[in-house]
């Protein structure tokens, strides 16, 4: 990240908290929003992981603390933005990226208690982390916050995952209305297929059936087929625009939920 030839100091003096931070789109957004000048806060719940970003950022010369907290609860989104504060001071940016489908299959193989845990995990951490930032950023008169939807809300086999992000996408904009006028802009960026390599911390408690993987094969079929450029993404991609919409240079843009998808649409 450090050679990369795009970056510049857009979040000088800023704080960021990025949610989900300890891996994939979580941990790029964060590792870039440090190397733009922004005092990181590397938000997530997977202690030893979190604390590999946070030491990589500081090893590359930027700022980071950890938070630690269960964003799928109130109690851990305000612990987060108090740990935040804390360190801090303050909230300038709020990157809202915990959230990821757990099973892939059809809807009706979905046990009732799998569709309540996938709105667990990717449904309310946004929810309640906005809920416990924006009193701040309100006080303030000041604020980006940037939510991470998805495509999938045109896909298959995640219906339950998709309603949550489908959800995302209308919290933006709704949240959008409602802040304007405390000069808090809430945006969205939507990804496509990104390969975020192998995963530290695995999302389904026990491993994949050959139905499940079946599935999963299905779903990666559909996202290539679908895309402009047939490639997924990687997280830097993802990670430049949700900096971008982030950035003082997208000062009147809010509401918008981008796809980041080689040219999918939502």
């Amino acid at each position: 990240m450090a050679d990369n030839p795009y970056l510049c100091r857009r979040f000088e003096g800023q704080v960021a908290v990025v949610t989900g931070a300890a891996q994939g789109i979580g941990r790029a957004a964060a590792v870039r929003l440090a190397a733009e000048g922004a005092q990181v806060v590397v938000a997530d719940r997977a202690a030893p992981q979190a604390q590999a970003v946070r030491d990589e950022i500081r090893a590359a010369g930027g700022q980071a603390e950890i938070a630690l907290g269960d964003l799928e609860t109130w109690e851990g989104a305000q612990a987060i933005a108090a740990a935040a504060l804390t360190a801090y001071g303050r909230i300038d940016v709020l990157v809202n990226n915990v959230g990821g489908t757990i099973w892939a299959r059809p809807y009706w193989e979905y046990a009732p208690e799998e569709i309540e845990k996938e709105v667990q995990r990717s449904l309310w951490p946004t929810l309640w982390t906005c809920r416990a930032v924006i009193p701040h950023m309100v006080e303030r008169r000041a604020g980006a916050i940037v939510n991470v939807g998805s495509t999938a809300t045109r896909g298959v086999y995640r219906v339950p995952y998709t309603a949550c992000k489908g959800g995302v996408h209308a919290i933006t904009v709704s949240l959008a209305y409602e802040l304007a006028e405390f000069n808090v802009r809430v945006n969205c960026i939507a990804p496509g297929g990104t390969d975020v390599g192998q995963r530290a911390i695995p999302r389904t408690p026990t491993p994949p059936t050959e139905r499940d993987q079946q599935w999963m094969r299905g779903v990666m079929e559909q996202t290539l087929q679908d895309a402009f450029i047939k490639r997924f993404a990687t997280p830097d991609e993802q990670a430049a625009a949700i900096c971008f919409l982030a950035a003082p240079e997208a000062s009147y843009l809010t509401g918008y939920v981008l796809p980041v998808s080689g040219g999918t649409g939502i």
